[in-house]
């Protein structure tokens, strides 16, 4: 859904060109720079910044990461032979404004708007980090737990309604990136 727009940057970065599904939406003022590689039916909202020159960033399919997020990664360094790649899974929930910054968020994980994923935390499937809460470096939520603060700390299990809840908001933000895509493509 990009069709050379100029309101995009697709960079090139060490011989590493941005890999998009062809129905990934990505909105306009998103710079993707690097060893990137977009899914399936993934959605990339306004002015956001994926940037992968010195380790690599994947994101799977029917995730979104929504308006304002920077997605980076860490390279190899004394004692992190691989660096920290940010490997984000299927059908994941990614808020306004995050900071994802080499970590692992498992399929159908959540992010809440302006929160911060540093180098090393994991975030597991079914599982969310809270709005404005910062999970520091090398911690781990497991499957369907909520964490929130800064930093953040474990709040309770998540019930089978809220997990429902996330699911539903993965089916409307690929449903909604479908409209937009139209929209942008006529603008």
């Amino acid at each position: 859904m990009i069709n050379n727009r100029t309101d995009i940057s697709i960079v090139t970065v060490n011989g590493k060109t941005p890999q998009i599904h062809d129905s990934a939406f990505i909105a306009p003022g998103c710079r993707i720079i690097g060893d990137v590689t977009i899914g399936p039916e993934a959605s990339i909202w306004y002015n956001c910044v994926i940037r992968a020159e010195v380790n690599r960033v994947v994101i799977g399919a029917r995730t979104n990461i929504q308006d304002g997020s920077v997605v980076h990664c860490d390279g190899p360094m004394p004692g992190v032979e691989d660096g920290f790649p940010t490997i984000i899974g299927d059908d994941v929930l990614v808020g306004h404004n995050v900071m994802l910054h080499g970590c692992i968020l498992h399929d159908r994980a959540f992010v809440g708007l302006s929160s911060t994923v540093m180098n090393g935390a994991v975030i597991e499937s079914d599982a969310m980090l809270a709005a404005g809460a910062m999970l520091t470096q090398g911690k781990c939520i497991a499957a369907r737990q909520l964490w929130a603060g800064s930093p953040a700390r474990f709040v309770r299990d998540l019930d089978d309604a809220a997990v429902m809840g996330m699911r539903i908001g993965v089916a409307h933000y690929v449903t909604n990136a479908k409209l937009h895509a139209a929209a942008t493509a006529e603008a």
